[in-house]
């Protein structure tokens, strides 16, 4: 791991030690925002030697990153992505020197790959096994991914707006969906109330020292893809600002290591439907007010972008640079010439760098020797309902009219949600069982029933959903039931998990002597009703409800 020495504090300039796994703040003023300084001497000297031996991927600068690599999760296909001059836009946009840094090649397509990967990994090495986070969209894929890889059980929550596909993509990794019918910013408010409730890791998203570390190896992989020279303009489509926060640290990290001559200037670039950002910047201001956002490019939907603003004001102040905003009429013809030109498919909300580059163009903010630098991501395929079945998110409702949360709106809401989230994880090879048991338990209540058609398939699910039950049949091909309950007991994540074992044939005393204090209940097929059995299931799970709040 390539500890920090410390970690400094942005607004009183306080040194303390960095602090992982916990929210880092300063001890001194509390100011949430402190940055971590490495050994700068040491990570030079390797650059001199060439960086032998470093991959060609986000691990390369490992040296300046708050967090060891775990080889045994192959995190090795993020980083390093393309960096190309384009020709036939170049033309379009009147403007020579246009540079792509093509964010796409990650595994999901998205800059959010190195946020996801890295907050991940430090998830990993500090032993957290579930977490949360908000989304607009390319995080929440980006995260589920990552912690499919690892995994860490997360629960997603976005709103309605965002892009069913990519909802159903995060489910499709295996993350517990959540939409919530509300502005981005009552999501992320629910978010964190639910992750306070049950005690889980919450994402911070540009409060994390992770996060935001992971987004400076986009700044150092241009330096050097461009020969070890900086840009004259980096441009990026912004939310919430974690990526142009991030890629001007690295900057800064080689600006001061004496590897550039200059810090790039930074651009950014909002949808006009929600820009506090730009109105903020351009009314001369280093505070945002929060807006409602009304832009079409829901993955740029933050109305309250809130302290990384004054951050970015101030890079501005000190680098030099714009903020400025496209319509989203603007963003999608931007996103089809795009296309047209260069053969690049990418998203709305990528399209809206390419719209403000080719406005700072025509306005003359741009010069035309100036080298510019577009962060292009951003890329989503559609997964189809039938892949992932019924059940792959949950609907809580907040009224849109409201700014934030109503309080009693927002604790009803987590407890409808609470009882939503009951998880249940039918492992039987019989289909007709399995959906006799499933339809009695979700007319009994709320339930979220998932089917696993094998032993194999059932400890997959029992791993990435951490369900609040099990129901396994003994008698299975391949794994029988008793081998499921073997495994479950012997992996920490899930050995904690209540199971109770069906049997369509007589249990033997050896038998019992192998289940015995593995599991909460026996019950034999044909013993007793279907609907009396699914009773006694419900009780089982109330009971642990009951156990974990006297925790």
């Amino acid at each position: 791991m390539a500890k920090p020495l410390y970690v400094k504090c942005k607004e009183c300039g306080h040194e303390q030690e960095y602090r992982p796994a916990v929210p880092n703040s300063c001890d001194q003023c509390k100011c949430g925002w402190v940055e971590p300084v490495y050994d700068y001497a040491a990570f030079k000297r390797e650059l001199f030697r060439g960086l032998p031996g470093r991959p060609l991927n986000i691990w390369r600068y490992h040296d300046l990153l708050p967090v060891a690599e775990p080889k045994e999760l192959k995190f090795g296909n993020v980083g390093w992505t393309p960096l190309e001059r384009t020709t036939r836009l170049s033309a379009v946009y009147q403007h020579e020197q246009l540079y792509v840094k093509d964010e796409r090649y990650g595994p999901t397509s998205s800059f959010k790959d190195r946020q996801a990967f890295i907050s991940v990994a430090a998830m990993v090495e500090n032993g957290i096994k579930e977490c949360v986070i908000a989304s607009t969209g390319n995080a929440a894929v980006a995260y589920a991914a990552a912690c499919a890889r690892a995994g860490i059980k997360l629960w997603v929550f976005m709103t309605s707006l965002v892009p069913q596909e990519k909802l159903r993509e995060s489910a499709l990794y295996g993350a517990e969906v959540i939409k919530v019918s509300g502005t981005y910013d009552q999501t992320k408010q629910i978010a964190a109330e639910f992750a306070q409730r049950r005690g889980l890791t919450l994402d911070r998203g540009a409060g994390s020292i992770p996060a935001r570390e992971s987004m400076k190896t986009i700044a150092y992989e241009i330096v050097e893809q461009l020969g070890w020279r900086a840009p004259d303009w980096y441009i990026q489509a912004v939310s919430g600002g974690l990526g142009p926060l991030g890629v001007h640290h690295g900057f800064q990290e080689m600006y001061d290591m004496g590897l550039i001559d200059r810090l790039p200037h930074i651009g950014i670039i909002q949808a006009e439907g929600c820009a506090p950002m730009v109105k903020a910047f351009k009314a001369g201001k280093d505070v945002a007010e929060p807006v409602v956002p009304e832009t079409r490019i829901a993955i740029l939907s933050t109305g309250d972008p809130g302290k990384p603003y004054t951050y970015l004001w101030r890079i501005l102040q000190q680098a030099g640079g714009t903020m400025e905003a496209v319509s989203d009429s603007e963003a999608f013809q931007a996103m089809m010439g795009l296309a047209k030109t260069e053969g690049m498919a990418v998203e709305p909300a990528a399209a809206v760098a390419f719209a403000g580059t080719r406005k700072m163009i025509q306005e003359g903010v741009i010069r035309p020797d100036e080298l510019v630098m577009i962060n292009c991501t951003g890329h989503t395929f559609p997964v189809e309902k039938h892949v992932l079945g019924d059940q792959w998110r949950v609907d809580i409702s907040i009224s849109e009219q409201a700014s934030n949360a109503p309080r009693e709106g927002l604790v009803s809401a987590l407890e409808n949600l609470d009882e939503k989230t009951t998880t249940v994880l039918l492992i039987d090879d019989n289909g007709d069982d399995a959906l006799l048991v499933r339809r009695f338990l979700e007319a009994r209540k709320s339930y979220r029933v998932f089917h696993a058609q094998d032993g194999w398939e059932g400890l997959t699910q029992a791993r990435q959903r951490l369900p609040d039950l099990i129901i396994t049949d003994l008698t299975m091909p391949e794994m029988d039931g008793f081998s499921v309950v073997e495994e479950l007991k012997l992996d920490a994540r899930t050995q904690n998990i209540p199971v109770i074992v069906v049997s369509a044939k007589d249990i033997s005393e050896a038998d019992l002597k192998r289940l015995n204090g593995h599991i909460e209940g026996l019950y034999q097929k044909g013993s007793l009703p279907v609907r009396a059995f699914v009773n006694q299931v419900v009780e089982v799970i109330e009971q642990k409800g009951k156990t974990e709040e006297k925790k």
